[in-house]
């Protein structure tokens, strides 16, 4: 390995050390390991034809050669996406900081109180500006939030509605395209009619159960809402709202004028533009409907001794326990994004939100007059920042557009002939002139320069906001960068991250996040491009998406590739939706069933209800495989039904299944298509793939196997790879002339941090791809030698070895101890280790993956640390510790128990706090003491205002 490639600072075991593991294993040579671990009739005969890798040097120019290939006009086209002014401090010390953007989702509360601060933040400014009590902490983006939003309606129908079948949306014509794509790829399947339509002549008939309009609208026009809310509430529906949340500073807020749910995008608080992704859609609702809301929410709650502390509350709404009855598939959303934006928010507070919103507000009042006096009608009769303009007899929008071009302007083009435009953040004065000439000139009239702006406001008495926010004391202290970059410092000191030790979460893939994938982000030919500029100004994000479409077709043996799914279960969701075009597409849309292994992760079964299907489940034998004559038995009994099969592979058990290309071949003979999940793809890049196995679509989670950080849960990136007859149904948008199958709002998703996949795969290339593959088994398996003989192993392949993934056996510790899992993740903490994935797949099991960016080192220390735990435990067996008061069941302890001055338990301070020598020279200070899960969920509280 050439150690001026990446591969060789990516992967943490070198040649030395794998000797050793493999010594351990009782292995002869990693080839030996992958032979006894993969079947031998899927392994691929050749390598992957993939371009030679970069070093980190070549990379970097080459990818700014191609952010150079994209023209950075002057952009106004609005419709979502906005230039916004992303703070220096934030993106500093947030967005380029791996403690935020390496850390996992906070599932482990005690070790995860600053981002949880962060995010509750963000929920504290969401339900501030609409003025509804309950906000999530971020979804996918504006779209998804809108399918989401009537996602929830429809399970909130009434019991008469139900029963009278209620099916019906009413839409307003006068909302942005994307939106009602992604709505009706999402509503066909859940049989939910759409009917778009001017708002004012909306008719509540029985069969309508919600309603759902923007706000200002697509055109930019801000109606007054209140009678339409009257109407819908007097006929029983709900109405939804997607509101551009920076105009709520100015305009009177949806919660105060009847809407039961507001949602939108937060791109406008300083995220860049990225192309359109990755950004933080907001979601806000009333608090009788919290059981209902998709996505994560953070609450309050106490930990042992009384202190206030931060979780995740509802977790049991979750598809990962509800399965097949969840409401909603989200997994993965934007939680660094809405970290972000929190901060933005808590930076600027109300004054400086408001000062922001007037500023663009009083720069589209100055512009409407100035342009009317030039002969142009201004059609919108209240607006924030956009303006719709009528032309001249004498102006055509194509000799706009001829002009604008040539100075470097994209405007809004209307079909109909009118043009518009949307004023931001960074409008000034020069761009001010700039567009004030390009009227003009259209118009054959002069103009005078000007050199300022007044401040101004036409939103008339009715929609202003007359409302305080934002008045939490969190908003009013960090104006400066010097308390804001210590706030920021003072919450990340409170979490764990890959910045601190290994994080061994199974089925999650935490591994190394490289700087030099990273650090392209920030280029301005990245990060401040508009997604819907026309295709000449976007040549570098055009080729990249086709390089990096290209090269994963080879690495998953399929013909095509979306980038549109933003998370996994995007993903999922977008190739369920694939199978159903193709199926309905031969005639076969009467398939309604899908197949899907009893150890599946959650969003299998969930997605599939969302995508219009049923749900049949398939035992697993005791070795974790699928249990092979019950999966031909039902294959076979629903044989003139069966849509697909959902399989993860390696399993979610963490075993290769030798059977996998025997299955594939069962449920072809039914004539259903094999959908595979690419969770566990870490495992089969450059080894195998879903393509040469026999699948026929995948998903891949860009955040686990392909290098883009978690973020605390967010951004992800989840394209689907399809074989050759998919590849006709892949999703769309309306940019391309069609919109079927949309999944997200912008056309290639998140794809401003596809670009660190990019940088992951040209720089690593083929060889550095396979020893990466070859690694994560290698070190996976080193960890279950080590283990084996204490803890024990659930499940192994049929040699014997694991993939990159094993499950941990604690089940029998709880019987002879009452040590639980959750006491042995949470005495994890105290020796500076988040807990690996708790009770999943397995419940009453710890799952553990290690990548293949560990250290030997750090692999030893952490089997050093599960050996001196084991050991506590044993302390407990034996009588030597107390049942009720020991290291394991009072864990973690929080530095301020640790140094109080009064000791309540049996055993010293010091084993407590400093168990080995390791821990000693990197503590990590734990925050909290063990939160109590079930008062957080009996009083919940999502703002900073409550108090338990």
């Amino acid at each position: 390995m050439k150690t001026d490639l990446l591969a060789s600072r990516h992967i943490g075991i070198n040649e030395h050390d794998a000797e050793i593991m493999l010594k351990k294993i009782g292995m002869s040579s990693v080839d030996e390991l992958i032979e006894k671990t993969i079947p031998a009739n899927i392994l691929l005969p050749e390598a992957l034809p993939l371009p030679e890798p970069m070093t980190e040097y070549e990379y970097g120019q080459h990818i700014a050669a191609l952010a150079a290939k994209n023209k950075l006009y002057t952009t106004y086209i609005g419709m979502g996406w906005y230039n916004t002014i992303a703070p220096a401090v934030i993106v500093r010390n947030v967005f380029e900081n791996p403690v935020w953007y390496t850390s996992y989702t906070p599932y482990q509360a005690e070790v995860s109180q600053g981002r949880l601060e962060a995010l509750m933040n963000f929920q504290t400014a969401i339900s501030d500006l609409t003025a509804l009590p309950l906000a999530n902490c971020s979804l996918l983006d504006e779209a998804t939030a809108a399918a989401e939003a009537v996602s929830m309606m429809f399970a909130l129908r009434s019991r008469a509605q139900q029963k009278s079948g209620a099916n019906v949306v009413l839409v307003d014509e006068e909302i942005f395209p994307q939106t009602l794509a992604v709505m009706t790829t999402r509503a066909i399947p859940q049989g939910i009619e759409l009917r778009v339509g001017d708002y004012r002549e909306f008719e509540f008939t029985p069969d309508v159960f919600a309603c759902l309009v923007q706000y200002p609208n697509a055109s930019g026009n801000a109606n007054d809402y209140r009678e339409l809310a009257e109407r819908a509430h007097a006929a029983d529906c709900k109405i939804a709202v997607a509101a551009d949340i920076l105009s709520l500073a100015l305009l009177v807020p949806p919660g105060e004028w009847g809407a039961d749910i507001a949602f939108g995008s937060t791109q406008r608080l300083g995220i860049p533009l990225f192309y359109g992704g990755p950004s933080a859609g907001y979601f806000a609702t009333r608090d009788e409907f919290k059981r209902n809301v998709p996505g994560r929410i953070i609450g309050l709650s106490l930990d042992k001794y009384g202190k206030r502390c931060y979780r995740m509350a509802l977790q049991t709404r979750e598809q990962h326990i509800k399965r097949e009855k969840a409401t909603s598939n989200i997994c993965t959303a934007q939680a660094l994004l809405a970290t972000m934006a929190g901060f933005y928010a808590v930076y600027h507070g109300q004054e400086g939100l408001t000062t922001i919103a007037s500023r663009i507000h009083s720069i589209a009042a100055f512009l409407e007059s100035s342009l009317m006096r030039l002969g142009y009608t201004q059609l919108n009769d209240q607006y924030f920042d956009t303006l719709c303009f009528a032309l001249p007899d004498s102006v055509s929008p194509q000799q706009i557009r001829t002009i604008a071009l040539s100075k470097e302007v994209n405007l809004r083009y209307f079909d109909n002939g009118q043009v518009g435009f949307s004023i931001d953040e960074t409008t000034d004065l020069t761009a001010v002139n700039v567009l004030l000439s390009i009227f003009a000139i259209a118009a054959g009239r002069d103009f005078q320069k000007v050199d300022d702006v007044p401040l101004k406001s036409t939103i008339e008495e009715g929609l202003k906001r007359r409302s305080d926010f934002l008045t939490h004391e969190v908003f009013q202290k960090y104006h400066t960068e010097t308390e804001l970059m210590r706030y920021i410092k003072r919450l990340d000191r409170k979490d764990i991250s890959l910045a601190q030790s290994m994080i061994s979460l199974g089925s999650c893939t935490m591994k190394l996040n490289a700087a030099a994938e990273l650090l392209p982000l920030t280029l301005p030919g990245l990060a401040n491009l508009h997604p819907l500029v026309p295709e000449d100004q976007a040549e570098g994000y055009r080729e990249m998406v086709k390089n990096l479409c290209d090269e994963l077709n080879i690495i998953t043996g399929f013909a095509g590739t979306s980038l549109q799914p933003n998370s996994g279960a995007s993903g999922e969701y977008a190739g369920l939706r694939v199978i159903r075009a193709y199926l309905e597409s031969i005639g076969e849309g009467h398939r309604s069933k899908v197949l899907i292994p009893a150890s599946a992760h959650g969003t299998n079964p969930a997605s599939a209800i969302q995508a219009g299907f049923t749900t049949i489940t398939c035992a697993c034998d005791e070795q974790g495989n699928v249990d092979m004559l019950d999966l031909r038995t039902k294959a076979e009994e629903n044989r003139d039904d069966l849509a697909a099969l959902m399989i993860t592979y390696p399993s979610t058990h963490g075993i290769f299944e030798t059977e996998i290309v025997e299955i594939c071949r069962i449920i072809h003979a039914c004539g259903a298509q094999v959908y595979m999940d690419g969770a566990n793809m870490n495992a089969q890049v450059g080894l195998t793939n879903p393509g040469f196995i026999g699948a026929d679509v995948c998903h891949l989670n860009l955040h686990k196997t392909f290098s883009i950080p978690h973020g605390g849960g967010g951004p992800g990136v989840g394209p689907i790879c399809v074989a050759e007859h998919l590849v006709p149904f892949l999703p769309g948008h309306f940019i391309f002339g069609n919109d079927a199958n949309a999944v997200s709002a912008a056309p290639y998703g998140s794809v401003g941090v596809a670009t660190i996949t990019y940088g992951y795969i040209r720089m690593m290339g083929t060889e550095g791809l396979r020893k990466a593959t070859q690694t994560a088994i290698l070190s996976a398996n080193y960890l279950a030698a080590c283990l084996k003989d204490t803890y024990g192993i659930v499940y192994r392949g049929a040699n014997g070895c694991v993939g990159h993934e094993m499950i941990l056996e604690c089940r029998n510790v709880f019987t002879e101890t009452g040590i639980s899992e959750n006491d042995i993740a949470k005495r994890l903490m105290d020796y500076g280790y988040h807990a690996p994935t708790l009770s999943f797949p397995v419940h009453g099991t710890l799952m553990i993956e290690p990548t293949e960016s560990e250290s030997l080192a750090e692999l030893n220390n952490f089997v050093d640390v599960m050996q001196n735990i084991w050991e506590e435990i044993q302390e407990v067996k034996n009588g030597q510790a107390d049942k009720e008061d020991n290291v394991l069941v009072n864990a973690p302890h929080p530095e301020y128990e640790v140094v109080a001055n009064e000791w309540k338990h049996s055993y010293p301070r010091e084993k407590a706090a400093y168990p080995i020598e390791s821990v000693r020279e990197n503590k990590f200070w734990v925050n909290v003491a063990r939160i109590d899960n079930t008062l957080g969920d009996r009083k919940l509280f999502t703002t900073q205002y409550g108090e338990l």
